[in-house]
């Protein structure tokens, strides 16, 4: 029978200045936290094959995809360790209350308040607990119409969970970690895009809804298909003040910049149809 070898001296300042995190994954960063959100939390069935929702699965943090004044976008790789199982995700964490949040956030919350009256003062105040409010309403908002706008059909990334103010969704790029092009960056096929990003945004007038902030900058294009992303202030142009003016907003950012790309495209006429789409007309 081996002999026990006793910790000396020696043996625990190694593990003083070498912690062991006996709950931590063999490997990668954390456990999955597919368990960790409760079903409402979870994207809509039926799920996508390519998704690991095993609780072995791992997760490795594989860099940043984009920074931004309200939240950083990470690369991350879900997978089962010794197996062929793993999925690529693109982890959205909105940014705690020591940055600067949310410079738009005051015409998009409108209506969005609070039936604490504790947490309403703090938000109008922006202290550091009314920021974090703030930001897991946000990260809500952008979960709950990813997974409306995945159910109509939309083209936006099929979201994974949501928790806290962590959003998990599908990585739109290669299966090597490269992510799609924005819009802003692509000089082909606009025609085809133009007509895919009408569609979806008569879709969405239809439903009442406008993005709030669509530009070529939050628009992707994965292999000649058009991806809408970045949803946290999502207008519903009927229920909100001034919902109409997001709406022709949008009309004109995106018309504008195909316009200036040589298509002939108006952004009055877009913001016409859309408007006639929500019942504004």
């Amino acid at each position: 029978m081996p002999k026990k070898h006793r910790l000396d001296a020696d043996d625990l300042d190694w593990l003083d200045s070498n912690p062991v995190d006996l709950d931590g994954p063999p490997s990668g960063d954390r456990w999955s936290t597919w368990d960790l959100s409760t079903p409402t939390e979870r994207g809509p069935e039926p799920r996508p094959g390519w998704l690991v929702t095993e609780l072995a699965a791992v997760d490795t943090e594989l860099g940043i995809l984009k920074t931004g004044k309200e939240a950083d976008v990470h690369l991350i790789s879900r997978g089962v360790p010794d197996t062929d199982r793993v999925c690529l995700l693109a982890a959205k964490r909105y940014r705690s209350s020591d940055h600067r949040l949310f410079h738009r956030d005051s015409g998009y919350l409108e209506g969005r308040r609070m039936r604490d009256s504790r947490a309403g003062r703090a938000m109008s105040s922006r202290t550091a607990f009314g920021k974090q409010v703030i930001a897991g309403q946000w990260a809500q908002a952008e979960f709950s119409a990813l997974v409306r706008l995945w159910e109509l059909g939309l083209p936006v990334p099929y979201p994974v969970q949501i928790l806290g103010t962590e959003i998990l969704q599908e990585f739109v790029g290669t299966p090597d970690g490269y992510a799609a092009p924005r819009l802003a960056t692509v000089d082909e096929g606009l025609d085809d895009l133009w007509e895919q990003l009408v569609e979806a945004m008569v879709i969405l007038a239809g439903e009442g809804l406008a993005h709030g902030d669509l530009s070529p900058y939050n628009l992707l294009v994965d292999d000649g298909r058009l991806v809408i992303i970045d949803l946290p202030q999502i207008v519903d142009v009927i229920a909100h003040p001034t919902g109409p003016d997001f709406l022709d907003r949008d009309a004109r950012n995106v018309a504008r910049w195909f316009a200036h790309k040589g298509l002939p495209v108006s952004g009055e006429r877009l913001s016409a149809l859309l408007r006639a789409e929500a019942g504004l007309a």
